[in-house]
């Protein structure tokens, strides 16, 4: 049997099996779900020291000063070398606990999704552990938000392990990471540890003792707490033993940091893998600005602020999680478009929904501290349950009205999410709440109009002395207000009575008009402030009645909160509704955010097949600044053109054109429209880019050294479905070696299927088209005009895309002759052999033919017809080269 939440810890505590026991999460009195109490008698302090001291390792701080620069640095620096116990203040101090959240204090629940950055603040604590020995590489992940109670399971053990973990920690952006402390031993710190200290240098770090990264202690936790709904993520899992591993840690640490447990079967977990999301590294997501401006991280000018129309914090971190990690499962993008389109089409479907889904909450928030249990019983903690549970009310009332909009949807997405909210468990869950919450409570803005709803919400006539507290409480109400009156008439003063959660009651009065005897405020008002025209100040008599209402709204408080948990524990036997309507509530928003950017702006709908092709495509960021559309560019590419140079000048477009393509082929993936007037997408399971850098001072790195380091993590992750985007590789170095390393990075992504769009100013690189055929030149045009007056020449830049190779050599180095190049090389400036060119042909229109047999929707007769031009292109291809055409000509 698990040992109680208040059994005694102490280090050579072990189970039968010899494995070292971590405290189980509920209490040993058959799994009871009610609030547990630490006791404060003499030994606490010494549980308090041993438990610290065991799970810390000794260590008293959580903060890892930065890395001394490489990625697999020496000696990690653990605050003051050997690990001790010093002096902290309390429980909080001793574990790290980050100023933004400590022990029994629960968050409040958002109204509103005002910016992104509310909606991104750190909150997720992750645990991550590492295989030892042959297991090296294999890597266990958990995370927990503390604004929405889901466990989530990571597994890495293929291909690029490290780069996988790196970017899912960028993407959960965490406020703290677990790690054992055997990751640092002997002063030593492993890959792992040396990547996540160089990549999170201001996040908290807290070490823990390996044997608290237990698998079989992590199955349990899940086996207690999944909700029944979730539970067939135990067969996912049962094998998976560091994700198990890292889930024991994560659990026990949450429960002392909280100083609270989750109610047992009432915890969304979840196991997710990184084959079902495109990968889109750190570095990338910053190069397309994807959720953060480069110039100013408080700018909208990003994809997210292009798409983020939401009306809850839970659709717009939705909407975060999605454009980082785009979908591959092409018929679940389709399903997302099918609803954006119908939402398009139906305008009062539109307007419905987005009414509807206004008033919602933060949901996910509200569940999370619905479903933690306190361990200590306070006024704040009872207080927080009863607002939660009115707030719970909202959200329920606004089931019937959202259900009522999506009786009469089309699509395959919103009849499911129709269908899932006719649950009759909704009408259960507030019938229950509404025989013991009064009818009249609501939600409501405002501290005194809160207080009072708070007050009143239980019912009369279920708790006989809450009745009569209440009285109480109504009567000192009344007896302030009197009081006030009374004062306002003794003076001869314009007073009234106002209410601030700090000060409680107090008295204002505004000075236009008024003549104070004397000049001066009567001696009987004390704590004077003054805003404005505005006095604020209090009495004696007034303080007193202040604290006799304070002691009373404790008793009622309390007692409230006695009938609230009991009202709880029903709740909790029905917590997989609620997690339904969240997750609907947050994606239909989403999805309501991303058809009202394609009211604004003119998007179309994608395709996807085995191509790329944009058809007048935009940069979506671009056209939100300038506010109007920007020039717009054709683009292609395809198996048998899978690699595309694009030269040109300065300031031309490059790097515009090349982010353009990155970012709509992100939208098109998340399920959105996208700025065109017709898109063909391939589904890309990575994006990379490696977008012009400076030298970093904190990892002690030059330019040339960060270009090879991006190159290296290119080089090790790429795969045939990969999208690539290099701009201006090789600057960093000389010119002689920027076109070997450009040159010999080209040939190895030649050899890929992978499509790719390569900038550069090297223009000896061009001549790789007459070596092989999967490549094409385009260049970015520019016009050379001269003034009439004096002669003088300017440059117009087109920000238009041609074939062929660009003509500006004064933006590039001189050629061959100063970068020296093998005569293999600069003999290719000259044209292809016949023979060379006539298989280039036949190449070119055996990949035509293979598209047009994958993809073709043509009726017969205009298929006829393209396939007419395809060979009227071959035959001029070859008279080109001078070869005789042998094909005979087809009859009409």
């Amino acid at each position: 049997m698990l040992r109680s939440s208040t059994e005694e810890l102490t280090p050579g505590n072990t189970t039968d099996s010899g494995r070292s026991s971590v405290l189980s999460p509920l209490d040993h009195r058959g799994g009871q779900s009610g609030p547990v109490s630490l006791g404060r008698g003499s030994t606490s302090a010494g549980l308090l020291t041993r438990v610290i001291h065991s799970f810390r390792g000794g260590r008293t701080s959580s903060s890892v000063p930065p890395s001394s620069g490489s990625s697999f640095c020496g000696t990690p620096r653990l605050m003051g070398g050997t690990p001790r116990l010093g002096r902290t203040p309390g429980l909080a101090g001793a574990l790290g606990i980050h100023p933004a959240w400590t022990p029994q204090t629960e968050p409040s629940v958002t109204t509103s999704c005002s910016s992104v950055t509310s909606t991104t603040a750190a909150s997720v604590i992750v645990a991550v552990v590492e295989g030892r020995g042959l297991a090296r590489g294999e890597i266990g992940m958990a995370s927990i938000n503390l604004k929405c109670p889901e466990l989530v399971l990571y597994q890495f053990a293929d291909t690029g392990t490290y780069a996988k973990v790196i970017t899912k920690l960028h993407i959960l952006v965490p406020l703290e990471i677990l790690m054992p402390d055997t990751a640092s031993e002997k002063g030593k710190g492993t890959k792992l540890y040396c990547l996540i200290t160089e990549n999170f240098q201001s996040v908290a770090f807290t070490a823990i003792q390996r044997k608290y990264f237990n698998e079989r202690k992590g199955l349990e936790y899940i086996q207690q707490l999944s909700a029944p709904e979730y539970s067939t993520v135990i067969m996912e899992v049962q094998a998976k033993y560091y994700c198990l591993a890292a889930a024991a840690a994560l659990l026990k640490y949450f429960e002392f940091i909280q100083n609270s447990i989750y109610a047992p079967k009432s915890l969304k977990v979840s196991f997710k893998g990184s084959e079902h999301t495109a990968m889109i590294d750190s570095a990338s997501a910053t190069n397309l600005e994807l959720v953060v401006n480069n110039r100013d991280h408080r700018s909208e000018h990003t994809l997210i602020g292009v798409l983020n129309y939401t009306k809850t914090p839970g659709g717009g971190r939705r909407l975060r999680s999605n454009i980082l990690e785009p979908l591959l499962d092409v018929d679940t993008i389709n399903i997302r478009l099918d609803t954006i389109q119908e939402l398009l089409q139906d305008e009062e479907l539109f307007f419905g929904l987005k009414n509807a889904i206004g008033h919602f909450l933060d949901i996910d928030q509200l569940l999370s501290v619905l479903v933690q249990i306190p361990k200590q019983e306070t006024v704040q903690v009872a207080e927080s349950k009863i607002t939660h549970v009115i707030q719970l009310k909202h959200t329920l009332e606004l089931v019937p009205p959202l259900r009522m909009v999506l009786k009469n949807c089309n699509t395959a997405l919103l009849k499911a999410y129709s269908s899932s909210l006719e649950d009759n468990r909704f009408d259960m869950i507030l019938e229950q709440i509404k025989s013991v919450i009064n009818d009249d409570t609501s939600y409501m803005k405002g501290s005194l109009n809160m207080r009072t709803q708070k007050c009143y919400a239980v019912r009369p006539n279920i708790n006989e002395f809450l009745d009569i507290a209440r009285r109480a409480y109504t009567e000192i109400v009344d007896d302030i207000a009197g009081l006030v009156d009374q004062v306002g008439e003794k003076y001869g003063l314009p007073i009234r009575t106002s209410f601030s959660t700090a000060r409680g009651f107090f008295i204002q009065m505004k000075l236009e008009g008024v003549a104070l005897p004397d000049g001066e405020l009567p001696a009987d008002f004390i704590k004077v402030t003054k805003h404005k025209n505005n006095y604020s100040f209090t009495t004696a008599d007034l303080m007193k009645m202040n604290d006799r209402c304070d002691e009373a709204l404790r008793e009622i408080f309390h007692m409230s909160y006695v009938v609230v948990c009991q009202l709880l524990n029903t709740v909790h036997e029905h917590i997989h509704c609620l997690y339904k309507l969240s997750d609907a509530v947050s994606m239909l928003d989403m999805l309501l955010s991303l058809a009202n950017a394609c009211t604004i702006s003119d998007y179309v709908r994608p395709e996807f097949t085995d191509t790329l092709a944009i058809k007048q495509g935009r940069h979506p960021i671009l056209e939100r600044i300038v506010g109007q559309q920007p020039v717009s560019n054709n683009s292609y590419i395809s198996e048998g053109s899978n690699f595309v140079i694009i030269t040109g000048p300065n300031m031309s477009g490059k790097s515009t054109y090349l982010k353009q393509v990155a970012l709509c082929q992100i939208m098109a993936q998340i399920g959105s429209f996208v700025p065109a007037e017709y898109a063909s997408f391939r589904i890309a399971d990575q994006i990379f880019t490696r977008i012009g850098v400076d030298d970093d001072f904190e990892t002690n790195s030059s330019t040339f050294m960060v270009e090879m380091k991006e190159v290296s993590y290119l080089i090790h992750n790429v795969s045939d479905r990969s999208l690539i985007i290099i701009d201006e590789l090789g600057r960093g170095t000389s010119a002689e070696e920027g076109v070997g390393i450009c040159h010999s990075v080209c040939e190895f992504l030649l050899s890929l299927r992978a499509f790719t769009l390569f900038a550069t100013h090297f223009l000896e690189l061009c001549e790789l088209e007459t070596l092989y055929p999967n490549v094409e030149n385009q260049h970015m045009e520019v016009q050379h005009t001269r003034t009439g007056d004096t002669g003088t020449e300017r440059v117009i830049y087109t920000f238009l895309l041609s074939r062929g190779s660009s003509e500006e050599r004064n933006y590039v180095p001189d050629g061959p002759s100063t970068c020296r190049l093998p005569p293999t090389l600069t003999q290719a400036k000259h044209h292809s052999d016949p023979e060379t060119q006539r298989q280039r042909a036949v190449y070119h229109l055996a990949t035509r033919l293979l598209q047009t047999a994958r993809n073709s929707r043509l009726d017969p007769d205009s298929l006829r017809i393209y396939l007419k031009g395809l060979k009227r292109h071959y035959e001029a291809e070859l008279q080109v080269i001078g070869e005789p055409v042998s094909m005979e000509t087809e009859k009409e």
